[in-house]
């Protein structure tokens, strides 16, 4: 379903109002633009809405990433659910924000005409010179939402970071887990992974409990080849997003992760791996 959506169009992030946040790290103004997005795609539809709303440097997995701008622009721009285009819903259940506030995220289920929540989205926010917030990454994945929050639940929050000035390179901490991703993933997550990190992806649901984090990587390859594409950091300087490649033993795909400065340094705070199917065999 998620590689449906994407076809459709890419669950996104939300150009609005500048909103204030109450404190530093609060994501209360990713939260209100995701739900002021959501309800505007539901008038206008899917791909016009998210052509509104992305920055011109979006990244989109189709499945590979592209410039999302490009790639849907050259798209019919099909209808809007009044005029029997397909309604996609969704909401976020954890979203986190920069102390600098020009940086954020967001993440939870998505619904297409009303169906049982069957896929995750995760969008990367940045605000743009003109206050206004448009989505730089968006990637999504299939999995089981039947036991995800509804839309009225409240999502949980990233916790701030704190305000001490990051010790190490971002960079060098994401060039460090993937290089040791290559031999011994579960290592290599054990040493990156904040206590309170969120994980999903090759099908499982997002994990975020300790024992269901340990086993969504006890069940993900035992080596993951991944390499660096790009990504940004927050002007506090507390928090980044990465994307890049995966690649193991029988598959391929891409993972998109945030990092977050803590006590120890820098640590991930939500890690995603998104599987690209093997192609159609000819016939």
């Amino acid at each position: 379903m998620a590689r449906l959506l994407r076809s459709l169009a890419l669950a996104a992030v939300v150009a609005g109002p500048v909103l204030a946040a109450d404190r530093p790290g609060d994501p209360a103004p990713v939260i209100a633009a995701e739900r002021a997005f959501a309800a505007r795609a539901a008038v206008v539809g899917i791909a016009p809405s998210f052509l509104e709303y992305m920055a011109d440097d979006a990244v989109a997995f189709t499945p590979d990433p592209v410039n999302a701008k490009a790639f849907y622009g050259a798209r019919p721009p099909g209808k809007a659910p009044k005029d029997g285009g397909p309604l996609l819903a969704w909401w976020p259940n954890f979203a986190g924000v920069a102390r600098s506030g020009d940086l954020g995220f967001t993440t939870g289920p998505a619904t297409v005409n009303g169906g049982a929540p069957d896929v995750f989205y995760f969008t990367v926010w940045k605000k743009q010179p003109d206050g206004r917030w448009k989505w730089v990454l968006d990637a999504g994945i299939d999995a089981n939402g039947a036991k995800a929050p509804g839309p009225d639940v409240p999502p949980k929050l990233l916790p701030p970071a704190p305000a001490a000035k990051p010790g190490a390179d971002v960079w060098a901490a994401e060039d460090g887990l993937n290089k040791a991703a290559a031999d011994n993933v579960a290592g290599a997550y054990r040493t990156a992974l904040a206590a309170d990190a969120r994980m999903q992806g090759l099908s499982h649901p997002p994990a975020s409990a300790a024992t269901e984090v340990a086993a969504q990587i006890a069940a993900r390859p035992a080596a993951i080849r991944f390499a660096r594409l790009g990504g940004g950091v927050s002007g506090a300087g507390d928090l980044a997003w990465t994307y890049g490649t995966a690649t193991w033993t029988g598959g391929r795909g891409h993972y998109v992760r945030v990092w977050q400065v803590r006590p120890g340094g820098w640590k991930v705070v939500f890690d995603e791996i998104i599987d690209v199917p093997p192609p159609a065999p000819k016939t």
